[in-house]
Protein backbone atom coordinates (compact mmCIF):
# COMPACT_ATOMS: atom_id res chain seq x y z
CA UNK A 1 0.00 0.00 0.00
CA UNK A 2 1.34 3.66 -1.01
CA UNK A 3 1.83 5.71 1.78
CA UNK A 4 -0.41 9.12 1.48
CA UNK A 5 1.27 12.48 0.20
CA UNK A 6 0.49 14.72 2.99
CA UNK A 7 2.40 17.46 1.24
CA UNK A 8 0.26 17.42 -2.09
CA UNK A 9 -2.83 17.34 0.22
CA UNK A 10 -1.67 20.59 2.30
CA UNK A 11 -1.05 22.26 -1.36
CA UNK A 12 -4.40 21.23 -2.29
CA UNK A 13 -6.65 22.57 0.79
CA UNK A 14 -3.97 25.50 0.55
CA UNK A 15 -4.82 26.94 -3.44
CA UNK A 16 -8.76 25.94 -2.23
CA UNK A 17 -8.70 28.22 0.32
CA UNK A 18 -6.75 31.03 -1.45
CA UNK A 19 -9.36 30.34 -4.59
CA UNK A 20 -12.14 31.02 -1.87
CA UNK A 21 -10.76 33.94 -0.61
CA UNK A 22 -10.42 35.12 -4.06
CA UNK A 23 -13.85 34.98 -4.96
CA UNK A 24 -15.32 36.40 -2.02
CA UNK A 25 -13.18 39.08 -2.55
CA UNK A 26 -14.45 39.84 -6.03
CA UNK A 27 -17.95 39.22 -4.83
CA UNK A 28 -17.42 42.29 -2.41
CA UNK A 29 -15.38 44.29 -5.02
CA UNK A 30 -18.49 43.73 -7.78
CA UNK A 31 -20.97 44.58 -4.73
CA UNK A 32 -23.50 41.51 -4.88
CA UNK A 33 -24.73 39.96 -2.49
CA UNK A 34 -23.68 36.68 -1.24
CA UNK A 35 -27.08 34.34 -2.13
CA UNK A 36 -29.06 32.86 -4.95
CA UNK A 37 -27.87 33.57 -8.49
CA UNK A 38 -31.45 33.46 -9.73
CA UNK A 39 -32.75 36.62 -9.19
CA UNK A 40 -35.12 35.90 -6.08
CA UNK A 41 -33.46 37.83 -3.87
CA UNK A 42 -34.46 41.07 -1.44
CA UNK A 43 -33.30 43.16 -4.06
CA UNK A 44 -35.47 41.75 -7.16
CA UNK A 45 -38.45 43.34 -6.30
CA UNK A 46 -36.96 46.49 -4.81
CA UNK A 47 -36.54 48.42 -8.32
CA UNK A 48 -40.50 47.64 -8.68
CA UNK A 49 -41.28 49.10 -6.02
CA UNK A 50 -39.52 52.18 -6.74
CA UNK A 51 -41.78 53.64 -8.89
CA UNK A 52 -41.82 52.64 -12.74
CA UNK A 53 -44.29 49.78 -11.46
CA UNK A 54 -46.83 52.32 -9.74
CA UNK A 55 -47.15 54.12 -12.94
CA UNK A 56 -44.94 56.89 -11.97
CA UNK A 57 -42.44 58.25 -14.50
CA UNK A 58 -39.15 56.66 -14.54
CA UNK A 59 -37.63 60.37 -14.32
CA UNK A 60 -38.81 63.58 -12.66
CA UNK A 61 -40.06 66.04 -15.21
CA UNK A 62 -37.04 68.47 -16.42
CA UNK A 63 -38.63 72.02 -15.74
Amino acid sequence: MATPNYSYEKRQRELAKKRKAEEKRMRKLSGKPDGPEDGSGDDAGQAEEAGTAAGAPAEPPQG
